[in-house]
């Protein structure tokens, strides 16, 4: 009797904790336009990034005007592009010297102000990876780096199977849960309390800021914070030739809640978010931008 009473009450603090999740908008404003990838929303919502489908060129749409402009058209300017807490977008560009035949990449970065780029890193061989922080940006090559201040607050980058968290300009470096073929996507919750990061064979990991593992969501891609509860991401799945499905998630940054926003057939990807929008994309280009209520 007390063991079936235990059961009921947990079944009804579950039921009770339940959450409902409504899309309550939904559009699609480059239909008909052009197609976009590599979606990056800013914080406040109300400018886009985006790419082709190969990362070349680098525009930005302003939901304000529902104008596009182009703020690049170099190679590889989509494929990792980022706001700064400052309104300024940083991207990393590349380009295949003729002679040595290796890639060289280049620090940018665009004023929207100005409307003008500027070269903030020389072009170096080897990968560039931008670290993104709560009041600053900084870009490490493995020759030459950048940095906006050595104060950026709290900033997160990956490199191999290793987390990189600076913190008011002192740098330390965990290995949160092994991954032989590394981690990817990681950025820090918008509180600034929190890294949620994708480790290869693992899926996705929330930690605090000392690399302590808080939860594992499950083997999902390209995790985005939605607010500071709760993270979207991409559960896709492939033959080892090409996707076979690819949806859009909602999950709680603790691990006990999921939500489908997209089905699994919709080949929807690479999911942002910022001031209360997901935006992401589907395999053939096709942007669209939602808002959600949570009860």
């Amino acid at each position: 009797m007390k063991k079936t009473l235990l059961i009921i009450l947990g079944a009804t603090a579950l039921l009770g904790n339940a959450q409902q999740v409504t899309v309550t908008s939904s559009t699609s404003p480059l239909k008909g336009v052009e197609t976009a990838f590599y979606p990056t929303l800013n914080s406040s919502g109300d400018k886009l990034l985006y790419s082709d489908v190969d990362a070349n060129g680098l525009k930005m749409l302003d939901f304000s005007t529902n104008q596009v402009s182009t703020i690049s058209n170099d190679g590889g300017a989509g494929f990792d592009a980022k706001w700064s807490a400052d309104g300024k977008v940083y991207y990393v560009t590349s380009k295949v010297d003729e002679k040595s035949r290796l890639v060289y990449r280049t620090g940018m970065r665009y004023d929207l102000a100005q409307k003008a780029n500027d070269v903030v890193l020389e072009a170096q061989h080897g990968a560039v990876h931008l670290e993104t922080g709560t009041r600053g940006m900084a870009m490490n090559g493995e020759r030459r780096n950048y940095a906006t201040s050595p104060n950026r607050g709290v900033s997160v980058y990956t490199t191999g199977s290793q987390l990189v968290v600076n913190i008011n300009g002192k740098e330390n470096r965990y290995t949160p849960v092994e991954s032989y073929a590394g981690y990817l996507w990681s950025s820090i919750s918008p509180n600034g309390d929190k890294i949620a990061f994708f480790a290869a064979g693992k899926g996705i990991v929330v930690t605090d800021l000392r690399g302590k593992v808080l939860a594992e969501l499950g083997n999902y891609e390209m995790p985005c914070w939605y607010n500071n509860d709760y993270i979207v991401a991409q559960n896709a799945t492939d033959d080892g030739y090409q996707f076979t499905s690819s949806q859009i998630l909602l999950l709680k940054a603790d691990g006990t809640f999921k939500h489908e926003l997209t089905p699994k057939t919709s080949m929807t990807m690479q999911p942002t978010s910022g001031g209360g929008k997901i935006a992401y994309t589907t395999i053939d280009g096709n942007l669209t931008v939602i808002t959600i209520d949570i009860k």
